[in-house]
């Protein structure tokens, strides 16, 4: 593993799982998943490596190989326009496209991968900023690994979606069938409770947003608005000629010089395009003193869209022919992205007004860009639009709900041509002043410098390298369920690894202690392991003498506060210390009465530890135990971590363990097996699925022997990797 060195400057890691990012020609409003975002972040990475004292920057997202989508997505490496800015493709489950809702299973792997890349460059990331939630997911993975500092930007929020979405007339069960809300939220939480910073675009994305989370932390979030590209939104200019686009769209009006209302988004439900609509085929004013038009997206054919897109553009086309709208509303098929600016200044030079109806906006970056090409706007109030709106002073807001507020506010400013003008004026001046990409990167250095100097990169004993001596692979089992109970299974796979000690390392994770497991090791005269994770993997032992890894101990005590912990869970009734015995230095563990055991849910302790600030991991086993451990802690983080310093590939790492405290070991890309006595044990994901997992018909040790022939763990090729 290659560790992190002095450099002349910083290297920054960008993650955005999602969508379709490329460096040119992005295909925005393509899907629900390529929207402004990617737009956001390949801006980001460019504004970033314009500045000095920047290096390296790597905007990493998933590679795509499909048929229905362009090459430029499979290839591993594009560089970005400006030096040292690249784009980073990282293989994440099936190759072809899929969106976000359907990644989560497979992020385990695109954390592997992605950890895996880090240690093949020179030195690590100074760095890493994760955005929206599944990047979220797999940045707070690489954290919880390595302790790079962590820096998130959630884009959309799932608390606050799910509520506008209920309030649309969604029911709870359809939100969570269509979005996963329910993992979605999870990693947002997870990853509040470890950011180092999050940043926001606006001030009510802290106080209405973030404010309905468990871990909710203002102290630690940063307003940073992102930029507008100014060398291409700008004022119409004399004599600029007609384009493409601007044919497209005329070529569907009666009377094309007519004012224009413009809405420009991705085909979403959220975006709530329908109720524009509604308000313009309602209103014969607005029907009589303007066109509408709407730029959702691109599409061949609205059959072959997912069900969203097919959704709102099937209800736009019904609503056009419900009113009789032909000729005042223009819906083209394509436009380039290259096009966007001249869509703009085509409705400011026609004295018309931009809409985003969206039911909740995080930021607006249309409005931005609407308003520095001198087109007011008029606006949702949900969400990031309110400080556009305040700093800009360039448009009005509405209830994106009520489409007579929405045709009102149109009407309003099309009829006020003083109001027009001021607000045109003052999108021109206030957004060249306020939302720069260049003010955006110097504003993001300033807040994420301190967090990298304080950062120590990860340091390791000269004596943990040193044991892992010859082994190019890793068999890992669990002690108690898993490994032992069956006698003549055990002593064929004790044997096993005694005549394999060469070729093999061996290792055992389990929640006992040290002493506990020394007691059992001995009963069963089971070989002395390479590697003993133990306590539910808040210790690393290694050696001959299995030494504590004191690196480890360092790194897993980031926030841990456990006198903290003992007072907030001493006042929850049905909870009980275990005894001393039980009890470690990065493991508190309850009794819970089994009175209390329907309601001490997990979801209710990490609720309520998360409100008191306390970043930790629960675990709760057969309903009847509760441990308490420090967010970096886990079998599979202490897997990873010994596989890395070892120079052992994750392929190479064959794990027999079951669920709970277990699972993560055997997702992403170990190899892994659950014994026949474990696999009623319901595994909680299906994370593995692009995954190896053998569900042995033996029990316990028998089993991990099964899964050995099954994997032919012993049969790679000499030489496919190295210790």
């Amino acid at each position: 593993m290659q560790l992190q060195q002095e450099g002349p400057g910083l290297y920054l890691a960008l993650i955005s799982v999602h969508g379709l990012i490329r460096g040119k020609n992005l295909e925005l409003g393509r899907d629900a998943d390529t929207g402004g975002q990617t737009k956001y972040v390949v801006d980001l990475a460019n504004a970033l490596a314009r500045q000095p004292g920047i290096e390296r920057v790597d905007l990493i997202t998933r590679r795509i190989v499909d048929d229905k989508v362009h090459c430029d997505y499979s290839i591993p490496i594009e560089p970005l326009d400006e030096d040292g800015a690249r784009i980073v493709r990282i293989d994440c489950g099936p190759e072809q496209y899929l969106a976000k809702e359907k990644l989560w299973e497979h992020l385990d792997t695109f954390s592997d991968n992605l950890l895996e890349y880090f240690h093949e460059q020179e030195r690590m990331p100074d760095l890493v900023h994760s955005h929206y939630a599944d990047a979220g997911y797999v940045a707070t993975q690489i954290n919880h690994i390595s302790g790079i500092p962590l820096v998130h930007t959630g884009h959309s929020l799932g608390r606050d979606k799910r509520k506008r979405l209920m309030a649309s007339g969604m029911v709870s069960r359809d939100v969570e069938k269509r979005y996963n809300m329910r993992r979605r939220i999870e990693a947002e939480e997870q990853v509040l409770a470890n950011a180092s910073l999050v940043i926001t675009s606006t001030k009510q994305e802290i106080e209405a947003q973030y404010e309905l989370y468990d871990y909710y932390s203002p102290d630690s979030m940063r307003v940073i608005p992102p930029g507008t590209d100014l060398s291409l939104f700008h004022p119409p200019e004399l004599g600029e000629a007609p384009t493409q686009i601007t044919s497209a769209i005329r070529r569907f009006l009666d009377e094309p010089d007519k004012p224009m209302i413009l809405a420009l988004s991705r085909p979403d439900p959220r975006k709530n395009i329908a109720t524009l609509m509604q308000a313009y085929g309602e209103s014969p004013e607005l029907r009589e003193m303007a066109n509408l038009v709407i730029i959702a997206g691109n599409r061949d054919d609205i059959r072959e869209m997912d069900n969203g897109a097919q959704e709102v553009l099937s209800e736009l086309l019904v609503l056009i022919d419900y009113y009789d709208l032909y000729g005042k509303v223009a819906v083209p098929k394509k436009h380039l992205p290259s096009e966007v600016p001249a869509i703009y200044r085509m409705a400011a030079n026609a004295r018309g007004v931009f809409i985003n109806p969206a039911l909740t906006e995080p930021f607006g970056l249309t409005l931005l860009e609407s308003a520095a090409s001198g087109l007011p706007f008029v606006a949702t109030e949900n969400g990031g639009p309110q400080d556009i709106v305040e700093n800009c002073e360039a448009g009005l807001l509405v209830d994106p709900l009520s489409s007579r507020d929405l045709g009102n506010a149109i009407k309003n400013l099309l009829l006020d041509g003083d109001m027009w003008r001021t607000f045109s004026a003052n999108g021109i001046k206030n957004v060249a002043l306020k939302y720069s990409w260049n003010a955006h990167a110097r504003a993001y250095l300033k807040q994420i410098t301190p967090l990298v100097a304080a950062h120590k990169p990860q340091q390791y004993s000269p004596a943990i390298v040193k044991a892992s001596r010859f082994a190019d692979r890793m068999i890992v089992s669990d002690l108690d369920k898993t490994l032992l109970s069956n006698p003549t299974g055990l002593r064929e796979f004790c044997q096993l690894i005694r005549d394999r000690r060469k070729e093999v390392a061996f290792g055992i994770a389990t929640a006992r202690r040290l002493d506990s497991v020394l007691k059992v090791l001995k009963k069963y005269r089971i070989p002395k392991p390479d590697i003993l994770i133990s306590s539910l993997g808040s210790q690393i032992h290694y050696g001959r003498e299995l030494e504590v890894s004191t690196d480890w101990e360092e790194h897993v005590d980031h926030d841990w506060n456990p006198r903290a912990i003992r007072r907030i869970l001493r006042k929850v009734e049905g909870l009980s210390l275990q005894d001393e015995s039980e009890q470690s230095k990065f493991k508190i563990s309850f009794h819970i009465d089994p009175a209390y055991q329907d309601s001490l849910t997990r979801d209710k302790l990490m609720k309520l530890l998360r409100q008191e600030e306390q970043s930790v991991n629960v675990f709760i086993t057969a309903g009847q135990n509760l441990d308490i451990t420090p967010s970096r802690v886990s079998k599979g983080l202490a897997l990873r971590y010994v596989a890395s310093i070892w120079g052992i590939p994750l392929e190479h790492v064959l794990v027999a363990a079951g669920a709970g405290s277990d699972e993560d070991m055997i997702t992403g890309n170990t190899l892994s097996v659950v014994v026949s006595n474990r696999a009623h044990e319901a595994i909680s994901t299906t994370k593995k699925q692009d995954h190896k997992i053998f569900y042995a018909s033996q029990p316990n040790a028998l089993g991990i022997l099964e899964a050995i022939e099954h994997y032919k763990f012993f049969e790679e090729e000499e030489g496919a990797c190295c210790a």
